[in-house]
């Protein structure tokens, strides 16, 4: 797991605030880089594009500060919170990067999806309007309904799918019950799944597992 990332800002009385900097984001939305999604996109994507826009940053060893310049266009009044100084951690660095190769891979997998949902039942149909629905229990990846009129909620995971997935899932079906008063289905799509994930979708009967493969085509550029 990577380290939390934090905007850091000066009010306007001179005081230093922090905020979880997806949550800022979303609640700041004419802060959001060009081009970016405060739930779409990474961490480690949207504090890229905020330094490009002049922001500070400062990776610590259990966090990353992402600071925003003052009305002067100054950061430097960041420097009372932070470290002396502020190393950073070749692991975390390993583990943030391998998050971001993971993230790429599944928005890959999802537009795939989205382009041939029938590939992985037939008669499903999108129903978020092409974009991740949100629902009190998080951000579902394609949310569709089947031939019986059923809600299915479907989850990606590029690679192995760990036991936490299906809390993840049962979550999303319980908030999309909730909301749609009518059945619900789980999905989730993997390379290939832990042997907890395996049993749980036995005793859970709306819960299936989808098993992906790679086809790669070569030709001339």
């Amino acid at each position: 797991m990577g380290r939390p990332h934090y905007v850091v800002l000066q009010k306007p009385d001179g005081t230093i605030d922090k905020f979880r900097m997806k949550q800022w984001l979303r609640g700041n939305p004419h802060e959001i880089p060009v081009g970016m999604d405060a739930s779409d996109n990474t961490a480690y994507q949207l504090r890229r594009a905020l330094t490009k826009k002049g922001w500070r940053l400062e990776t610590l060893s259990d966090e990353v500060h992402v600071i925003k310049p003052n009305s002067k266009g100054e950061t430097s009044f960041a420097d009372e919170i932070l470290p002396v100084s502020p190393e950073e951690d070749p692991e975390l660095m390993e583990e943030e990067e391998a998050e971001e190769v993971t993230f790429g891979l599944e928005r890959d997998m999802q537009l795939a999806l989205r382009n041939n949902i029938g590939q992985l039942e037939s008669g499903l149909k999108i129903t978020d309007g092409g974009k991740e629905r949100a629902v009190e229990a998080g951000y579902i990846d394609i949310t569709a309904t089947d031939v019986g009129g059923n809600s299915v909620v479907i989850e990606l995971k590029a690679g192995m799918a760990s036991p936490a997935v299906v809390a993840q899932v049962l979550a999303y079906m319980g908030s999309v019950a909730e909301t749609d008063k009518k059945p619900v289905r789980g999905i989730i799509v993997a390379g290939d799944f832990h042997k907890k994930v395996i049993l749980a979708s036995r005793a859970v009967q709306n819960l299936q597992l989808k098993k992906y493969s790679f086809q790669f085509k070569f030709g001339a550029p």
